[in-house]
This record gives structure tokens, sequence and C-alpha cells, in this order.
């Protein structure tokens, strides 16, 4: 299911509290989501160096930025645009968001993006991000994003 006929309802507010490597050189990453009860959500099979990005963003340093995420903030910039949320969703069984701007001319939403690029940007941008409930609720495996 995509994130087209949810509600805002179907989403919770997480945290990011964990990020790491799942093997000795760093090439795959890994996350885990906390929910406001305290459940955690893993999120795994995508880059090593996406994960660098999200803990170098948490810790505050934003100086260097990849050059893909150097694009999105370039045109956000020349067009007033603030990203104020990052939701993830399913869709078959790959995890996947929705990004949320909002700008002086509208909002945008730029939908069925990969979710560790969403949650980097969500990290560089300090915006919120939100998670299915059922993430915390089913037992959801085998996940790639």
């Amino acid at each position: 299911m995509t994130d087209n006929t949810e509600t805002d309802d179907d989403y919770i507010d997480v945290l990011i509290s964990q990020v790491g490597y799942l093997d000795q050189l760093g090439l795959e990453g890994f996350i885990i989501l906390k929910s406001p009860e305290g459940k955690e959500f893993p999120i795994n099979a995508f880059s090593g160096e996406v994960a660098k990005h999200i803990s170098r963003f948490r810790l505050g340093d934003k100086n260097s930025i990849p050059t893909i995420y150097n694009l999105v903030d370039e045109i956000a910039v020349m067009q007033g645009l603030l990203l104020t949320e990052v939701k993830l969703y399913l869709s078959g069984s790959i995890l996947r968001a929705n990004l949320y701007f909002h700008g002086r001319k509208g909002d945008l939403i730029l939908r069925n993006y990969r979710a560790s690029d969403a949650i980097a940007l969500a990290s560089y941008y300090d915006a919120p991000i939100k998670a299915r409930k059922t993430f915390f609720e089913d037992s959801v495996t085998n996940l790639e994003i």
C-alpha cells in the first residue's frame, strides 16, 4: 500500500535511535527508528555511505554534503522550499518515502523515493520523520530500501 490513500492518523513521529554498519567494511548501513512508546523498527539493506551521512548530519556536521543532497538543497533554496516532514511507508516489500516541502508559492510533495535518502535529508534539515504505525505493531520483515 502506498501513501496515496492514507491519512496522517496512519503515521507516528519517530526518532532515529541508532545508525551503524552491518559489516566491518561499512558497506551496508542500518538505522533503528524508535516510536514514542519506545518500540523499535530496524531498517537495513542500504549503503554504508548513506549511514555515514546520516550519522554526520545528526552530529551537526552539515558542511560537506554529497552532490545529490546538495542538488536538492540548492533547488530548495532557489525555490524558497523547506522540508517539513518525511513519511515512510511500504510499497510492496520495499520501504519508500514521501518528502513534504513547504514554500512561498505553495507545497510540494516528492513521492516514492528511497527511504534511506529521505531519512538522510530529514537528518540534514532536522525535519520530522513519520512512519506507518503498523511498522511498530506488525512483524515486518525482509524490507528493502
